[in-house]
């Protein structure tokens, strides 16, 4: 799926500072975009306006060439259901539900049944490497492990879009890589055999950079 936005600016106030320049920029199917740049440029917020969390204040981000931006609340809502996937950089897991539990709530929220839920959850996991950690809670499995649980649940519903704010950041070199190769092959489609898919993330580490296909620098 073709996700780009032209001519992005965005304000948290009226009158306020804007970030973003006007900028305009495609991302490339079935590769990385390293979203980068000095703390303070609107990493983290590109990402939320991408993911139609916020809304420009001058611009759009177009789906296909729809522009998605200023789609009512409920159709922005049913594209992020369906088409988008997110991974924080604490992995946010909710700490008194099982690892299980929390990756399949994605899919519950888009309407999939308790039962296909449940097995695409336990399958993403088991390719991640963590299928031995799914009735475990959060507290009970590492940060690396919590790490590749947020992916899979970033993955839940097959999205076309994956937006992952620093999601090595808090993580050693070892798990760093396990977590991009893992947000890599979502990119190209190969961990599950699925479409090329659009992955963008928001990073400060130089070991994605150096491995991302793209690097768009704000």
């Amino acid at each position: 799926m073709a996700l780009a936005v032209e001519n992005l600016s965005f304000a948290y106030t009226r009158g306020g500072e804007e970030l973003f320049d006007g900028l305009s920029h495609e991302f490339v199917p079935g590769e990385v975009t390293a979203l980068t740049g000095p703390s303070g440029r609107g990493k983290s917020t590109l990402l939320y306006v991408l993911g139609l969390m916020l809304a420009p204040t001058k611009g759009r981000v177009l789906l296909d060439g729809v522009a998605v931006s200023s789609a009512p609340d409920a159709v922005r809502s049913r594209v992020r259901a369906h088409r988008i996937g997110f991974v924080f950089q604490d992995a946010a897991l909710d700490p008194t539900r099982t690892v299980l539990d929390s990756v399949v709530e994605p899919a519950l929220y888009a309407g999939w049944s308790l039962s296909r839920a449940r097995s695409r959850g336990r399958d993403l996991l088991e390719q991640m490497g963590v299928g031995a950690r799914a009735d475990h809670r959060p507290g009970e499995i590492s940060g690396g492990q919590a790490q590749r649980v947020a992916v899979c649940r970033a993955l839940v519903t097959d999205p076309a879009v994956i937006l992952a704010d620093e999601p090595t950041g808090n993580l050693d070199r070892d798990n760093a890589t396990g977590v991009l190769a893992a947000l890599s092959a979502a990119a190209g489609g190969t961990e599950d055999g699925g479409v090329a898919r659009t992955v963008v993330i928001a990073t400060h580490d130089p070991f994605v950079i150096e491995r991302s296909g793209q690097v768009l620098s704000l």
